[in-house]
């Protein structure tokens, strides 16, 4: 009944044409995008629980969804502190996952994305391990500038450094952002396929057992001031 998952489909057969013109043009301007305050106050909770917690090396865990994520990668790396970030309440209030107090190394928060990178990025916080696991793809020709590579903040997703990977069913969301992601930082990183022992979302699991490849991009990026 799980198994349900229907494979992406686009008319999109590559790399798109003007990945190249969007990242150059978002490079070079400046992102001057308002920054709400519901997403300061959130930045500020989660930082506060991190230094609470000792300031441990940082996870970011972006789009975590209902935090299944998140907990796994607290678990996986115990030294380490894990913030978990989804723009949607309801996802977050739907997490299930663990009885009784949620681990100490871990905080998840309601926020923009865009917003919270941000405001890393401003305050000089920089992640360990940034994780971005199945974004949404929007797989139209005409939505290139919706995914994350092609979106005005990549820059500051690239700025931010760390050891940083991207996971996806659709293979060209992949290798896109991994040429976004080597033109930016000059680091060759490259599409790979990925097969995971253990689901650590409950996307990745509802594709493996729907019978979908699954593809990542991982790269070691030093942080930029």
């Amino acid at each position: 009944m799980f198994a349900n998952s229907s494979p992406i489909s686009s008319a999109q057969t590559a790399i798109h044409e003007q990945l190249f013109t969007l990242v150059d043009r978002h490079a070079r301007t400046r992102f001057l995008k308002p920054i709400l305050d519901y997403n300061r106050q959130a930045f500020d909770l989660s930082l506060a629980a991190w230094k609470q917690a000792g300031e441990a090396p940082l996870i970011i865990d972006a789009g975590c969804g209902v935090g299944l994520s998140t907990l796994h990668l607290a678990a996986r790396y115990s030294d380490h502190f894990v913030i978990g970030i989804d723009q949607s309440a309801d996802r977050l209030a739907r997490m299930t996952a663990w009885q009784g107090e949620a681990p100490s190394n871990l905080i998840r928060v309601r926020a923009d994305l865009v917003d919270y990178w941000r405001l890393m990025a401003m305050t000089g916080i920089r992640p360990a391990r940034h994780y971005i696991l199945y974004p949404n793809p929007w797989p139209k020709i005409g939505h290139v500038a919706r995914r994350w590579h092609g979106h005005p903040v990549f820059p500051t997703i690239v700025t931010l450094g760390g050891e940083l990977e991207c996971r996806s069913n659709w293979r060209i969301y992949i290798d896109e952002f991994a040429a976004a992601l080597q033109r930016l930082s000059g680091y060759a990183t490259a599409c790979e396929p990925f097969e995971p022992q253990s689901p650590i979302t409950p996307f990745e699991h509802k594709y493996l057992v729907s019978g979908h490849r699954l593809w990542r991009c991982r790269a070691s990026i030093p942080g930029q001031t």
